[in-house]
């Protein structure tokens, strides 16, 4: 059995359903993309799967795509962490309301992303912030809300 739940408890605390609205802006803070996402987050402690997302992005103009993943647990040094055939990374908690992620999509290899997640202490809000480095230099960020739906 997976030691996630009693080593990264913040990470944990993230399970469940979320209504969120991600906005990508360039460096002039001028809006590129905004759409909402509907996200699942499971720790379903299968062989090889510690962590389970599944994100619907839904946008305005009626455009809809589910994609997701899953992820292992490094216990040795507390990451999570995945390789699939969109993304490669690794995410770990930084302190008591902050997870870091680091990542990158394979159809972009000069491109990585750092995001930072805060979980606020009701457990019932999110915020993300998302910075996209191209050969690296920053382009643009992703400013992400979200609502906890469902636990």
């Amino acid at each position: 059995m997976s030691s996630i739940r009693e080593d990264m408890p913040l990470f944990v605390r993230n399970e469940g359903e979320w209504d969120c609205l991600y906005t990508f802006v360039d460096l002039d803070h001028n809006v590129l993309d905004q759409y909402r996402v509907h996200i699942i987050c499971e720790f379903p402690d299968e062989d090889d799967v510690a962590y389970r997302q599944t994100s619907t992005n839904r946008w305005p103009d009626g455009r809809e795509e589910t994609t997701q993943f899953e992820a292992r647990y490094d216990a040795a040094n507390k990451r999570v962490t995945w390789d699939n055939d969109r993304m490669k990374g690794a995410l770990w908690e930084v302190d008591d309301m902050t997870i870091y992620l680091s990542f990158a999509f394979h159809a972009m290899p000069d491109v990585r992303v750092c995001e930072m997640i805060q979980l606020s202490a009701c457990g019932q809000h999110r915020t993300r912030t998302w910075h996209w480095f191209r050969n690296d230099a920053l382009y643009q960020r992703t400013l992400v809300k979200e609502k906890r739906i469902a636990s």
